[in-house]
């Protein structure tokens, strides 16, 4: 049974993340502050090194949120859709989850970045839960399961980031029958 402080300390964790994560989608992780994530979650600018240690144990903390949130949400290997990783892959596009992802990416491609490591590390997991959920014979013929991996999340981060600046000029199905034509087309690799 959870005591009261541990469910107090467990719901203020809870409700920082949600804010950072808010935070660094809408102004990147070097534009949001320790003062802007306590005002919007309401807590203690003191709790956030308590819970976290510093703003970095924040960002792994909000990513690894993220990434769960993203995961659970694309049906996992098994389900009745597990047999299509494009549908799998587009409906990760439409998640609220993903928008952090892009966001963090501009930052995340400088050398001196200091999220650059944590999104590498973000980029591993996806590409694994991706290559997790590819059928046997679904890779394209002359490509590898590694490769055909990262094409697709390279053109999941495309296609989103295209669909949030511009969403009346993103059509995400005539976009998921292209991604289909081209890498999913023609003969398999046994």
């Amino acid at each position: 049974m959870a005591t009261r402080r541990a469910e107090t300390t467990e719901e203020s964790r809870r409700l920082l993340v949600a804010a950072a994560a808010g935070l660094f989608a809408e102004k990147g992780y070097r534009q949001t502050s320790f003062v802007d994530i306590a005002e919007r979650a309401g807590i203690s600018r003191g709790s956030i090194p308590w819970h976290f240690g510093n703003k970095l144990g924040l960002l792994k903390a909000v990513l690894d949120d993220r990434l769960q949130t993203v995961l659970t949400g694309v049906a996992p290997p098994g389900d009745d859709r597990s047999g299509d990783p494009l549908d799998q892959v587009m409906d990760f596009i439409r998640l609220p989850a993903t928008r952090l992802f892009i966001t963090l990416l501009a930052e995340a491609v400088e050398v001196d970045s200091p999220i650059r490591e944590h999104y590498a590390q973000l980029h591993s997991a996806l590409r694994q839960a991706v290559q997790s959920r590819i059928p046997a014979g679904a890779v394209p013929a002359g490509t590898t399961p590694e490769a055909f991996t990262v094409l697709l999340v390279g053109a999941v981060i495309g296609v989103h980031a295209q669909w949030r600046i511009a969403p009346e000029a993103v059509d995400l199905e005539a976009v998921q029958a292209a991604i289909r034509a081209l890498a999913l087309a023609g003969p398999r690799s046994g």
